[in-house]
């Protein structure tokens, strides 16, 4: 491999194998695993060709060949490890959703601040070619001003017993692990939200199954987004503007394909993306975080510490609508 930035994997489950993946595709420098699990580590090891596996989130923190160290476990753990590696003066990408209150996500930036490392969330969407292409076509203004986000993020999910997602105090509920990609996106497009309104289905132990949010962004610019853990839905998203339109094709958080449509000739097709893909793009997130830490910089200008603050912050303000009914 010919990264020189050893990454460390705290946590051994699906997202940790697909990132692992990634990077081994993409030619990164995978260090070591850690899970409470000590035999869980090594078969993640041996099923990922990661060199050395630790019984232990500790041990994995005080590796010396780990330089960054990606926290995978769920939402609920995210402060209490991503602390962990800070403490131990690693660098850390923490999986979406960043924590589960925004109050938490502020200590983790607090503590990555105060020791000097890089921090960042690991909202892949924003470093995919596809969002690469989506800024440069806005920054061109083929769309004009953008002034409007529709997206969808809609999956059955596995909720039979035991299932995390339905557990509260793992932060479970379709707004962490499905809304954060509709959220995050009308946020890095349309600036901080000025107005929420919100309604969907919450159970009894106060879990979000599914909802529908409407954000203000400011004057004139509105994003309208549906989630869902227990429906199917169409998992695009359109972003609006005053001369044009892009589709961004299912599922619009993934490396997907876009259609372009230009106000000036809106019966014809102005341009169809689509790109090459080499894996499924996690690694692009990755080269952000080396590129950073090789520069000496604390946290990435494409994701920036802050706005994950505020993105938590918001879905805090959802979450208490959505209970409020």
């Amino acid at each position: 491999m010919s990264g020189s930035i050893g990454w460390g994997i705290l946590g051994a489950g699906g997202i940790a194998g697909a990132f692992a993946r990634d990077l081994a595709l993409d030619g990164r420098r995978l260090a070591a695993v850690g899970s409470r699990d000590a035999d869980r580590a090594r078969v993640f090891a041996d099923r990922t060709g990661t060199p050395t596996a630790h019984g232990s989130y500790e041990a994995l923190v005080a590796d010396p060949a780990v330089d960054v160290v990606y926290v995978a476990t769920p939402h609920s753990h995210h402060l209490e490890h991503a602390l962990l590696a800070i403490e131990a003066g690693k660098h850390v990408l923490v999986e979406k959703a960043f924590t589960t209150s925004g109050d938490d996500a502020q200590a983790l930036v607090d503590a990555a601040r105060a020791r000097g490392v890089f921090a960042m969330e690991a909202m892949w969407t924003r470093f995919l070619p596809t969002m690469v292409a989506v800024r440069e076509r806005i920054a061109a203004g083929h769309l004009g001003e953008v002034v409007g986000l529709v997206s969808d993020h809609s999956q059955v999910l596995d909720l039979s017993p035991g299932s995390r997602l339905i557990e509260a105090a793992l932060g479970g509920g379709a707004l962490l692990d499905l809304g954060v990609y509709d959220l995050s996106l009308a946020h890095h497009l349309l600036g901080p939200a000025t107005r929420i309104q919100a309604s969907g289905v919450v159970d009894d132990a106060g879990v979000d199954h599914r909802a529908s949010v409407i954000l203000d962004h400011g004057p004139g610019r509105t994003s309208t987004s549906t989630f869902s853990m227990t429906t199917l839905g169409s998992n695009r998203a359109s972003i609006i503007g005053t001369d044009g339109v892009i589709h961004l094709d299912p599922a619009f958080y993934t490396w997907t394909s876009f259609t372009r449509r230009s106000v000036a000739d809106r019966d014809a097709v102005a341009e169809r993306y689509e790109p090459e893909l080499t894996g499924r793009g996690m690694q692009f997130q990755a080269l952000e975080v080396e590129r950073a830490v090789a520069a000496g910089e604390t946290e990435s200008p494409i994701m920036p510490l802050d706005e994950s603050v505020a993105i938590m912050r918001l879905m805090d303000d959802v979450r208490a609508a959505l209970l409020a009914g």
